[in-house]
């Protein structure tokens, strides 16, 4: 029964941080120290990863509309080759900007993760992110105050940006940093409205959430550890959770930001810092 609150409780965190721009990392190291969770833990590390499966069909349900590329050909129609008549380009082309802003995170992912996972996975770097990252919401958006942004589109993204803005993804693999907090504030500093800066995170974190998933889980496999059926329904119903509660964390965020700043997430992130630095120095003094 403890094994399945702690499955829920992730699952509800996953789906709250993963889209706000707060860091899941963040929350996660609390959440290790007060389960008795073993990060290194070959299951829970798997499990922590493959459960943003399910945030990731949380934007494919809300926006799929607007991310199946795909449509049925008219066969009526004239002088149009059957792939244009198949495809949709501007979705396409959008997809292939998301690819290029795939990119840094793919290289510096592949080439640092271990070393990354092993020397900065603290909670000190964790905190240190939360507090820097907070700092620079609230100064950035103090910035932009009154500006009015040049990108309010995501067709309006060229491919530089579109690479731009995958190079702040990139940052993201410092624990502490959240990939939507990165991805959002550097959309925010090369032009973007909030709205646009969101969306486009959503979309990316679809390929990039599930690459790192599936990184996870070939290391797990080949690390030769196998799942219990037990072990398979945990993370069948972390997935799921994450899923609903991602549903309606992105729904807030959209609903919250057409009225509001980030600023309020940057407040919060300097808080969490902070507890996450007491927190642990207290509980190594203990």
């Amino acid at each position: 029964m403890f094994e399945f609150i702690k499955v829920l409780v992730l699952g509800i965190v996953e789906g709250i941080t993963e889209w706000l721009p707060i860091s899941s990392t963040g929350h996660m190291l609390l959440l290790y120290e007060l389960f008795g969770i073993d990060e290194k833990d070959p299951f829970w590390s798997l499990f922590l990863v493959v459960i943003q499966l399910g945030a990731i069909l949380a934007v494919i349900l809300l926006y799929f509309p607007r991310l199946w590329p795909f449509q049925m050909p008219d066969p009526k129609a004239k002088g149009v080759s059957k792939a244009a008549s198949i495809f949709q380009i501007p979705k396409v082309v959008m997809w292939l900007k998301i690819a290029v802003s795939c990119l840094p995170a793919v290289v510096i992912g592949l080439t640092l993760d271990d070393w990354i996972e092993e020397h900065l996975y603290n909670y000190i770097v964790v905190a240190i992110m939360l507090i820097v990252y907070g700092i620079l919401f609230i100064v950035v958006e103090n910035r932009n105050a009154g500006r009015k942004a040049e990108v309010r589109k995501i067709g309006q993204i060229s491919f530089r940006l579109a690479l731009l803005i995958g190079i702040f993804q990139a940052l993201a693999i410092i624990p502490g940093t959240s990939r939507s907090g990165a991805t959002i504030l550097g959309g925010i500093l090369l032009g973007m409205s909030r709205k646009c800066a969101s969306e486009y995170t959503f979309f990316l974190a679809v390929p990039t959430m599930l690459g790192a998933s599936l990184l996870k889980a070939v290391k797990y496999i080949k690390g030769g550890a196998s799942l219990t059926s037990g072990q398979g329904l945990l993370i069948a119903l972390g997935m799921a959770v994450a899923f609903a509660v991602s549903v309606a964390a992105i729904r807030f965020l959209m609903a919250y930001i057409r009225k509001h700043d980030f600023k309020v997430f940057g407040k919060y992130r300097i808080v969490l810092g902070v507890v996450v630095l007491l927190f642990f120095a207290i509980s190594s003094i203990f």
